[in-house]
């Protein structure tokens, strides 16, 4: 890293707000002075009346490394000879009044003390060699907006963690995460705050270093190699990124100097009583000089490839939390605050200067205009916004029973009204999940095996609604609990239950279906990627529409039945004429659905209808969702899930016992028995009895189905291989699975074991 002089000129941006690397002026440097190698610390403090640097090379006294104030009057320097690598300090600083010393850690601190310490340490930040070179020039020659973008949540802490319960390093992490998000498929990580921060249960977001990745898991060296690693297997990294409060504690920014310094004058502008911090100045320069340049460290001295910008609605909005009397309105009468706005447009311009293809992406919760678009357009500068509404929407919608969903739909088709008006991310984050709301898995309604079909069925629809994609960590293979921020996920979950295993698995071979299709990317911000074949068909609660790459003859159609009927001899018009053939099926047995299929080629028929000439008849499987390609373009698209994935290891808080073994081998997905297409109704079994009622679900057989079952698989076995080498029959003018009519009562071939094993998980979830 390179460390500038104190110059004038230095000083003089820095007091502009525009001096955007502030870091390598002022914070602790090693430098060598008069033949001697030492330490340089400078530190911004207007208001102090005197300042020592303490540590543990000097017994922590006040009096053997005083500071002396800069030509500008407001910073302060000294050289410290002979300090090595690591050694612990503080700024002890006396403010003008005099009285006790304040003791503070250095806002520019590169690395700190692991908690409950809460020192800085110095830290030579030129050592690492980045190895990542071929990484940065590959994105030079892409654009994030027309590339899959299927990011990966994570909170490094309870990700996974060791048999005794402590944290993964990030060399850990490096080796265990990393493997783990290429093996699923994701194209990038987000990685929740790793600022030093000394609170866990904050999550990060409420920082005391944001010069320092946090020490808990590792030296910022270690940080690095994590991110090198990230970028050898080819995936992104983006960090949550704080700039709207900090937090209280004493060794951090607030009142750093004796006085409000990070933070306004104004009380009802310093203040963020909902959250107990504080927030910014956005109009002091310093501050700006300060924040712009943090972000710009992250990208040049981390190489990260993106910041999600937290709360900018708290950042935008004076009134943001606040009650009648907590704030004043601004100039023109209204809620917004100039100094924050200006602020984030000179941030993301600032960025983009020097970093093009850095990915800037806000949380921010309102309807507020033009977050996603250009400064010179009118407005906030950042690239990508999180779609709170569509998530907001769509959660509430799949938390309902589905009896009452036909009379909710608008919440399915409400987001394409607004759907381009920015470049949006589609977030299932950690807010979803935690304080009562429930996990994924636990919002959606019924019994154990429809709480598993519903996800299945959402996930589909998330990835085939235009947006870029974030999850976070645990939903991917259905985890029941809320998060814990202080404890691991529970990865024995896809280890000793097969549904888990499953719900892991086909989250595998969607986001895998997800990159390897141009469609369902390619063109996410404009409506010449999507097109509607029927939103109103609010009484079955289906939804059919196309997703198209730049080539408009490469496109998906997508079909999403939230209810758990099977819909038969469903029509929908299609954009051409020929055969379709359905190329992806969440209800597929593999991932634990009902294997209810639309086999073989579907041909269109001069059918007009949903405004089109041509129509195809379908059935669409029980809670599922569905994706068909033209004949002609299936082969620029792969069957995910009829490859054979590499094997994919789940390991959680200790290695695998070996019936844990056993039972996980049990339970990896088999390969689905395709059905034989037939004209007329399959009557039921013998045995079984014909007036047998309709149950929503996966109702159970008998053992006596079971064996009638078994009977007539062998029997068809046997008389295909009699049939074999004779010509094939006339194709059925429709087409219908064997399972046409009875799919409502699909059996659910499992072992007493099985059975035992899902029950166990349900009782362990909390279900009754």
């Amino acid at each position: 890293m390179k460390t500038s002089e104190l110059s004038e000129f230095d000083l003089y941006l820095f007091h502009q707000g525009t001096n955007y690397h502030a870091y390598e002026m002022l914070g602790a440097h090693f430098v060598e002075s008069d033949g001697k190698k030492g330490v340089r610390f400078a530190v911004w403090a207007p208001h102090a009346k005197s300042i020592s640097v303490v540590g543990d090379f000097n017994e922590w006294d006040t009096r053997v490394n005083p500071m002396t104030r800069g030509r500008d009057g407001e910073i302060w320097e000294v050289f410290v000879p002979g300090i090595e690598e690591g050694a612990i300090y503080k700024y002890a600083i006396e403010p003008q009044w005099g009285g006790p010393r304040i003791m503070k850690a250095d806002p520019y601190g590169f690395y700190a003390e692991k908690k409950p310490n809460t020192a800085s340490r110095v830290y030579d930040l030129s050592k690492y060699e980045w190895k990542d070179g071929d990484w940065f020039e590959q994105k030079k020659k892409e654009s994030s907006y027309e590339r899959p973008m299927l990011t990966y949540e994570v909170h490094a802490g309870s990700w996974r963690r060791t048999k005794d319960g402590e944290y993964l390093s990030y060399r850990d992490l490096a080796d265990q995460l990393i493997d783990y998000v290429k093996k699923m498929n994701y194209t990038h990580i987000e990685f929740m705050p790793l600022c030093e921060h000394p609170f866990d249960g904050s999550w990060g977001y409420q920082i005391t270093g944001y010069y320092a990745v946090t020490s808990r898991f590792g030296t910022p060296d270690d940080f690095r190699y994590l991110v090198d690693k990230a970028h050898e297997n080819g995936i992104a990294v983006i960090m949550d990124w704080v700039p709207g409060h900090f937090c209280k504690d004493e060794q951090g920014l607030r009142h750093f100097d004796g006085q409000t310094l990070y933070e306004s004058d104004n009380e009802q502008l310093a203040e963020n009583w909902e959250w107990g911090t504080t927030n910014f100045d956005y109009g002091r320069t310093e501050v700006q000089s300060f924040l712009i340049s943090n972000a710009m460290f992250w990208f040049e001295e981390f190489h990260i490839d993106g910041l999600r910008i937290d709360a900018v609605a708290n950042m935008l909005y004076l009134n943001y939390g606040r009650k009648d009397g907590e704030w004043t309105p601004n100039k023109y009468g209204d809620t917004g605050n100039l100094e924050a706005m200006d602020f984030l447009k000179k941030l993301n311009e600032s960025i983009f200067k020097y970093h093009p293809q850095a990915l800037m992406i806000a949380e921010e919760s309102t309807a507020w205009p033009l977050i996603s678009k250009p400064v010179y357009m009118g407005g906030m500068g950042f690239n990508y916004k999180w779609n709170m509404g569509w998530m907001n929407d769509m959660l509430k919608y799949m938390s309902l029973d589905p009896i009452y969903r036909k009379w909710n739909h608008d919440k399915v088709t409400f987001s394409f009204m607004y759907a381009f008006s920015e470049n949006f991310v589609l977030p299932l984050s950690h807010d979803e999940v935690v304080h009562g709301k429930c996990s994924l898995i636990s919002k959606m309604p019924g019994d154990y095996w429809q709480k598993f079909a519903g996800l299945r069925t959402f996930f589909a629809y998330w990835i085939a609604h235009p947006g870029k994609k974030l999850l976070f960590m645990g939903g991917e293979f259905g985890q029941f609990i809320e998060w814990n921020y202080d404890d691991s996920l529970d990865w024995h979950l896809p280890q000793q239950y097969p549904m888990h295993k499953k719900m892991l698995e086909y989250s595998r071979a969607l986001n895998k279906f997800y990159c390897d299709h141009k469609a369902l990317w390619q063109v996410d911000f404009d409506w010449n990627g999507f097109q509607w074949i029927d939103c109103n068909d609010n009484e079955n609660s289906v939804v059919s529409f196309i997703r198209k790459a730049e080539d408009p003859s490469d496109y998906i159609v997508a079909v999403c039945n939230f209810t758990p009927e099977v819909r038969h001899d469903y029509r929908i018009g299609v954009p051409e004429k020929g055969s379709y053939i359905e190329v992806f099926n969440s209800d597929d047995e593999a991932f634990g659905g009902s294997g209810v299929k639309n086999e073989g080629e579907i041909k269109t028929e001069d059918v007009k209808w949903h405004d089109r000439d041509q129509s195809i008849l379908l059935t669409i499987p029980p809670m599922a969702t569905i994706y068909l390609r033209h004949k002609g373009q299936v082969a620029s698209g792969r069957n995910s899930f009829d490859e054979a994935p590499a094997e994919l290891e789940v390991r959680g808080h200790e290695e695998k016992s070996s019936a844990d073994k056993a039972e996980a081998a049990e339970a990896m997905p088999k390969k689905t028995v395709k059905r034989r297409t037939a004209a007329k109704k399959v009557e039921p079994s013998e045995g079984a009895p014909a007036d047998k009622p309709k149950r929503r679900g996966r109702p159970r057989m008998t053992e006596e189905e079971k064996a009638a079952a078994k009977a007539k698989r062998e029997a068809e076995k046997a008389a295909k291989a009699a049939a074999e080498g004779e010509a094939a029959p006339k194709k059925a003018r429709r087409r219908r699975s064997t399972a046409a009519k009875t799919t409502a009562r699909k059996t659910t071939r499992k072992t007493t074991a099985k059975k035992t094993a899902s029950k166990t998980a349900k009782a362990a979830a909390g279900e009754s």
